[in-house]
């Protein structure tokens, strides 16, 4: 059993996926900064200050606080800002995962516009015109070719 797992996980598709995984986590919190630091400031200057980490709906009537964090302590609400600051997020990453998908498509493309063929698979190709060939000498009565 200790084998058949080693086996599973040193698959070529496991260990990338673990790649991309760790990639991944690295990359959200580059989009996270670049959404809170960069984006959300200039979204808030842009509507006239307005801060969506402090956007709430509170659930109970023991909520009396002006933020979020303090309003947490107080009783239940709902945080729409920062869901609203989330869905920014979701489409930059989405936006930027779009256009790396696409470079790297392009690029897969033209890399197989360019690559010759193997020579393994230019014997073979020889090997089964030769048979061919010499299938065709046969039903036609000629002697085979000589290889």
């Amino acid at each position: 059993m200790l084998k058949e797992f080693r086996q599973f996980a040193m698959r070529g598709n496991v260990v990338d996926l673990a790649v991309g995984v760790i990639i991944g986590a690295a990359f959200g919190n580059i989009v996270s900064s670049l959404v809170g630091d960069v984006f959300m400031p200039i979204i808030g200057a842009v509507t006239g200050g307005l801060d969506f980490s402090n956007y709430f709906l509170p659930l109970s009537s023991a909520v009396t606080a002006d933020n979020l964090v303090d309003a947490k302590k107080q009783g239940a609400v709902v945080a729409y800002g920062a869901f609203i600051t989330i869905a920014i997020n979701f489409m930059i990453v989405a936006t930027v995962l779009f256009f790396v998908v696409r470079a790297i498509n392009t690029f897969k493309q033209e890399e197989k516009k360019v690559t010759p063929p193997a020579k393994s698979e230019v014997l073979l190709e020889e090997i089964r015109d030769l048979i061919a060939r010499d299938v065709k000498a046969r039903e036609g009565g000629a002697p085979p070719a000589a290889v």
